[in-house]
């Protein structure tokens, strides 16, 4: 995997990164930092990442094990340490997950399997933070 991030000194913090796939994806600073506010912090492009990582293993468990889910919501809640690095050490994933007749059960060993096995992004973030779940169904 690779990805090539340009610093775009007309914006003040602002940079874009190129990801290996092709896509661009715009970060910038805070205002106290030199930057403009026109784009989402790092950090917050890594919380970000992590919730879709997770998000894509609990729908894929889901279809795999043939349930009828029709949408995953992911509402991440984050806390840094005060101090530098300020990585991430606490994060909440709270996920709702909508479809017909889904067991909690299914769902709960979903969000297992992402959390323990396969979702890298959550799983290296979990080396730094404690990592807390919780999940509600919705029936559409």
């Amino acid at each position: 995997m690779k990805c090539t991030v340009h610093w775009m000194p007309a914006t003040g913090m602002g940079f874009v990164a190129e990801t290996g796939s092709g896509h661009l994806l715009a970060m910038d600073g805070a205002p106290e930092g030199g930057g403009r506010d026109l784009a989402p912090r790092p950090m917050e492009t890594v919380l970000a990442g992590s919730g879709g990582c997770t998000a894509y293993d609990v729908v894929r468990i889901l279809q795999r094990g043939r349930h009828d889910v029709r949408g995953c919501e992911v509402r991440l809640d984050a806390e840094r340490a005060n101090e530098d690095p300020k990585v991430f050490t606490r994060i909440r994933m709270h996920f709702v997950v909508s479809g017909r007749a889904l067991s909690a059960a299914a769902v709960e060993r979903a969000i297992a399997l992402s959390h323990d096995k396969y979702c890298s992004a959550s799983i290296m973030l979990g080396k730094t933070a404690a990592i807390e779940t919780s999940f509600e169904l919705v029936e559409v």
